[in-house]
């Protein structure tokens, strides 16, 4: 089996540190990782999950192309904002002491490495899937009848879409759009012609699948290499052609200052434009081909072979295999999962608004609840209850199929006040947010796009119903976004509630997104980023530091997907030099560095990755036996600290309290899914205690099964954990 391990370096942080033998200096650099590194060897836990013979192997599959994926966007968003860096000459380091120079080198070697372990993987994995009859095969590999099949097919449904551009001195090189694959097809030269080369584009997507299937078996041929080996049909006449495969990542990073912009739509869909536009910050090709080529290419679309080329013996563009994933093959891919509706939204026969008055909060857990029939169920009874007077919202992201759009449409039809807060900078969902939110306006809907110079990145939706002679408020507030499919792939939290403090909080919320007044807004009980969140967390964490100095018990738990904002960090160490005990649940980027001696060694840090994605945001301070529970949009970053409008709301009921015990313990004990950060940065998988052990995400569906079971579920709850805690 492939070892994905991470190298080991041989670092050792605190014999190295010369502060370890003197008074601890928080401003040194050593004491902070990397954002973008770490968020690479995130993706070595992904590609894990490629070699784990417990997982089904469609689904080990289905981890290639995630990473791929991620790779992917990693160029996009992270290496394209620090090759945007570059050009601009920023001199100023990195709290890890990085220039964007040494980032970029830094992660090239990392992404090679990487990309060997995943070639490495999906090897292996081809031998398993061929020992089920399922096989990526070559054209060549062929028999004439079958490859008859496939040119016939080709010239049927794709031949028609594919244009091939040549480029020479009455040819301009032709535009390359964002992961578009390519094939470069050389023409041999006519006895006083110089060599001709053409581009021609795979048209992937739209209804063209990447991969053909051989008739009557699940052997599937690339597409581009059906092309390749058909170019007569591009070139007749034409002899002895050459090809090679190459795709491109164009720079995301493309944002325009907001502040002044007359109009915000013209400026996204002008932001889309130069996107599309953009530099490219990453090709790939295939490993054999040759110099000359390489270096025209490189050239042509004004990249540097050191640190922008990237050579690939496998299969290019990876992502692409999610297509294969899905095969219905039984014992293949993971039981299908069916969310349950929570226990105290089985009664669809009641209004949902009765069923939250009479709970008062309750407490929601995606993917292992029903997102359908908890937050779609709840708007969509908005939408149609006749005591229900407004409707007000944030989207961030969302999906045709969950029909949110359909839902606050049909609200305003029905004569309901709907004002929405569209944030159409969301990045790579920009375009589908301009059209939700065109749609909204022509419904008749108050549209608004948030304060100037900040992305709404909370998820609120709060409902005003006219109940029993007066108005009542019932919010639901999120950790992951309105969109049915997330729901079913993320796992997050949610909170509907009818609490008064919460419900006069999210008024004043929106009477801040749709003006950006932010003076003397009065929050009874939510904390709001940019204006509160990072200065309460810190005064959270220093109120732990000062109890554990008085002599009582400092403790801290938090989940998140980030640990990047370096005064966060800072605290931290200092909570634990305190004797703060801090256990942290990061799923990708974190600067901090765990059990250093005389720094964190009271910190714990692990990394969950399951089948699901690990989403949702929870905060736990002791505070001195009066514990504090958080949830919220924000992860610990210093985009969404300072530069988003984000929401993170106590949980103050003691039964929710007692949930969420229940999930934080879950994760803590975890040791299926689980890594153990190292000081050095690099993670160590955990060994499962058992061969009964169950992973958390698993322990959660049982959880979300059983709380239909109340007795079975208050011994759960007792035991706060699948398993006793030490």
């Amino acid at each position: 089996m492939t070892n994905i391990s991470p190298i080991n370096k041989n670092q050792d942080v605190a014999s190295q540190n010369p502060l370890t033998d003197a008074p601890i200096d928080l401003n040194d650099q050593s004491l902070y990782l990397n954002r973008e590194l770490t968020w690479l060897e995130f993706n070595r836990r992904v590609l894990f999950e490629a070699t784990d013979p417990s997982t089904p192997l469609l689904e080990r599959l289905k981890f290639i192309a995630i990473f791929a994926s991620n790779i992917d966007e990693f160029f996009m968003k992270r290496v394209g904002g620090l090759k945007l860096q570059q050009a601009a000459n920023v001199a100023e380091l990195t709290v890890d002491g990085r220039t964007p120079e040494q980032q970029v080198l830094e992660c090239k070697e990392l992404v090679n490495e990487l990309t060997e372990l995943c070639h490495n993987c999906l090897q292996d994995l081809l031998i398993e899937l061929a020992s089920h009859d399922i096989r990526l095969v070559n054209y060549t590999e062929l028999d004439p009848d079958q490859q008859a099949s496939l040119r016939q097919h080709y010239i049927e449904s794709v031949f028609p879409l594919v244009t091939p551009q040549i480029f020479d001195p009455a040819h301009p090189f032709p535009f390359i759009s964002n992961l578009s694959l390519n094939i470069l097809v050389t023409l041999q030269p006519l006895a006083d012609e110089d060599t001709s080369v053409a581009r021609v584009k795979v048209p992937v997507g739209e209804g063209v699948p990447r991969f053909v299937q051989v008739e009557n078996s699940f052997n599937f041929v690339p597409l581009e290499q059906i092309i390749a080996h058909n170019l007569d049909l591009l070139f007749p006449g034409e002899k002895d052609m050459d090809f090679d495969y190459f795709f491109v990542a164009r720079n995301a990073s493309t944002e325009r200052q907001e502040s002044g912009a007359a109009d915000l739509l013209s400026m996204i869909e002008l932001e889309l434009r130069d996107r599309r536009i953009a530099p490219i910050v990453r090709m790939v090709v295939n490993h054999n081909m040759n110099e000359s080529r390489m270096s025209m290419l490189a050239k042509l679309l004004g990249l540097d072979l050191e640190t922008d080329v990237y050579k690939s013996d496998m299969l290019l563009a990876q992502r692409d295999l999610f297509e294969i994933t899905g095969l219905p093959i039984s014992g293949l891919n993971h039981p299908q999962h069916f969310p349950v509706n929570h226990h105290r939204l089985q009664d669809s026969q009641r209004s949902i608004f009765y069923l939250i008055r009479e709970a008062q909060s309750i407490l929601l857990q995606h993917p292992y609840e029903s997102f359908t029939g908890s937050v779609v169920r709840f708007l969509g009874e908005a939408a149609r209850d006749p005591k229900v007077r407004a409707i007000k919202m944030t989207l961030y992201r969302t999906d045709k199929e969950t029909r949110i759009v359909d839902l606050l449409t049909e609200a305003a039809n029905n004569g309901k006040q709907v004002a929405v807060v569209v944030e159409i900078k969301a990045k790579f969902d920009e375009a589908a947010n301009i059209q939700w939110a065109e749609r909204l306006e022509e419904a008749g809907i108050h549209v608004t796009y948030g304060v100037i110079g900040l992305k709404t990145h909370s998820k609120i939706l709060m409902v005003i119903r006219q109940d029993l002679g007066k108005l009542r408020r019932y919010v639901h507030i999120g950790t992951g976004n309105y969109h049915g499919g997330t729901a079913k792939q993320y796992t997050d939290l949610g909170l509907l509630t009818c609490d008064e403090d919460i419900g006069h909080d999210v008024t004043e919320l929106f009477n801040y997104l749709t003006t950006g007044h932010a003076r003397k807004r009065n929050y009874l009980s939510i904390i709001v980023a940019p204006i509160q969140l990072k200065k309460e967390l810190l005064e959270k964490i220093n109120r732990e530091i000062s109890n554990a100095q008085k002599g009582g018990e400092g403790h801290i738990q938090i989940k998140t997907n980030a640990l990047e904002d370096s005064e966060i960090v800072r605290a931290l160490y200092q909570a634990s030099m305190a004797g703060v005990r801090i256990e942290l649940i990061v799923r990708d980027t974190c600067r901090l560095r765990p059990q250093v001696p005389g720094l964190s060694e009271n910190i714990s840090v692990i990394s969950v990755v399951g089948r699901f994605l690990e989403h949702s945001r929870i905060c736990y301070f002791y505070n001195g036996g009066e514990e504090e529970y958080l949830i919220g949009s924000a992860d610990l970053m210093q985009r969404n600290l300072e530069s988003r409008v984000e929401v993170v709301t106590p949980i103050n009921r003691k039964s929710l309290k007692v949930e969420l015990r229940l999930i934080l313990n879950t994760l803590l004990d975890d040791d299926v899914d689980s890594w153990d950060m190292q000081s050095d940065g690099t993670y160590i998988k955990r060994t499962p205690s058992d061969s009964e052990s169950i992973g958390c995400q698993h322990a959660f569906i049982g959880f979300a099964q059983t709380r239909l079971k109340s007795k079975r579920h208050k011994k759960l709850l007792r035991s706060g954990s699948i398993r006793k805690r030490n």
